[in-house]
């Protein structure tokens, strides 16, 4: 009997065990066509089919307004970084950056290379440890408020949308896209590498309102450029095809999960089961303040840090991988994503209680 693997993996993630059943069995004749769907011309009608229906279902899930384009590009997550600010910063070259995290300050660096940038601290404190602000003396001139919704590093989730009034609001949903509903309307703008919620890396989703489609800088290059891509349905050049398949698969997976409601209220179990547990625990903590926990990634330490090397060994030999922390925080990281079953999460506990109880 097969072992059971549980991949705790903050991404590239774990991919649902009936998508990668689907795409293997069509991985060498898709549709009885004799070939893979990584050898069909991205301008083919059955590609072309692919590619809409993958479109048409996402927007069926979010609920995406009309007067929003939905792209798949190149270049993840971080690509977005600098191409957000390129097709944001053309007419006015000022924007506010809230900061959350790694991720937050990784967009800024980039958006710093085309035009000026504000910063603004997301948190009433100067750590994860404190609520989140509501609050910021925004700019009513700037092109766009930015923001990361989800930091996989730290751990840390904005429980609530900023109001940003007449500004459009941008948010980094690389972490936390599909994982319940959300109001697409609230946003100018919404980003996503896909390796977390949606299929393989490389690939990312924007979701852009109409209205912002004119603002691009003169010299964003065309692969980068929304309008152009949005003209061209997202193929001014050969897009990222087998990923953009799978990201379908994804998504009609998720339809028959129920859809975004089901979707949310399974991961706010999961969180809550995992969090529970190392709240009661005298072994194991997690520093980030209750209002501010995230759902999709979950950093914590045991309380001797002499035994993280044990529990990694001991964690891979029972099936549960990649929970080792980033190097800039330390400790452990579980990342539970869409596709980790409440399952791999009671594994986890009941690894952690058994561990516990044998080192304390």
């Amino acid at each position: 009997m097969e072992k059971t693997i549980y991949n705790f993996s903050a991404g590239p993630a774990m991919l649902p065990v009936e998508v990668m059943k689907e795409a293997q069995a069509q991985f060498r004749n898709f549709n009885d066509m004799g070939v893979s769907v990584m050898e069909l011309s991205h301008r083919s009608s059955e590609y072309i089919a692919v590619a809409k229906e993958a479109e048409q279902d996402l927007r069926d899930l979010l609920q995406v307004p009309d007067n929003y384009k939905i792209l798949f590009l190149q270049g993840g997550g971080r690509g977005q970084f600098s191409a957000l600010a390129m097709n944001l910063m053309g007419k006015n070259a000022n924007a506010d950056y809230i900061v959350t995290g790694q991720w937050s300050k990784s967009a800024i660096a980039e958006a710093e290379k085309v035009g000026k940038v504000r910063v603004l601290n997301g948190f009433e404190g100067n750590d994860n440890t404190t609520p989140l602000a509501h609050h910021w003396d925004l700019d009513p001139n700037a092109a766009y408020v930015h923001y990361c919704v989800n930091e996989t590093v730290e751990g840390v989730e904005y429980p609530f949308i900023p109001e940003t009034g007449e500004v459009p609001l941008v948010a980094d949903m690389s972490s936390t896209i599909l994982s319940r509903p959300l109001d697409v309307s609230k946003f100018g703008l919404i980003y996503a590498g896909a390796q977390k919620n949606i299929g393989p890396s490389g690939l990312a989703v924007v979701i852009v309102r109409d209205d912002l489609l004119d603002q691009a800088c003169p010299q964003t290059p065309i692969v980068m450029d929304y309008a152009a891509m949005a003209k061209a349905d997202s193929m001014v050049n050969t897009p990222p095809t087998y990923a953009w398949y799978l990201a379908g698969l994804v998504f009609k997976w998720l339809k028959r999960q129920g859809g975004l409601e089901a979707m949310g209220e399974r991961n706010k179990a999961k969180a809550e089961l995992f969090y529970n547990y190392v709240d009661n625990s005298d072994f194991y903590s997690n520093s980030v303040h209750p209002q501010a926990r995230s759902w999709m990634n979950i950093p914590f330490q045991l309380n001797d840090d002499s035994l993280n090397d044990a529990f990694l060994s001991q964690a891979q030999a029972a099936g549960l991988t990649t929970l080792k922390g980033h190097r800039s925080v330390g400790g452990m990281r579980a990342s539970i994503y869409n596709a980790m079953p409440i399952e791999g999460v009671q594994a986890l506990v009941d690894f952690m209680d058994v561990f516990a109880k044998q080192h304390s």
